[in-house]
């Protein structure tokens, strides 16, 4: 008969599978953050106001 082990409330493999989450999580964030900044239109014309003509390209 086996005997019953309590590793406590973390066990190894909890902590391997909230690693693993945590890390998913960092890429899908940094994805969308990536997704968003090419969402962003190339070029910005401003006409008006203190500056009068203003044109702003992306700047890669």
């Amino acid at each position: 008969m086996a005997a019953y082990r309590d590793d406590g409330p973390m066990t190894r493999n909890n902590l391997i599978y909230l690693v693993v989450g945590a890390l998913a999580v960092g890429v899908a964030v940094l994805g969308y953050q990536l997704y968003q900044e090419r969402q962003k239109p190339g070029l910005s014309i401003s006409i008006g106001g203190k500056e009068g003509l203003k044109i702003e390209g992306k700047g890669k």
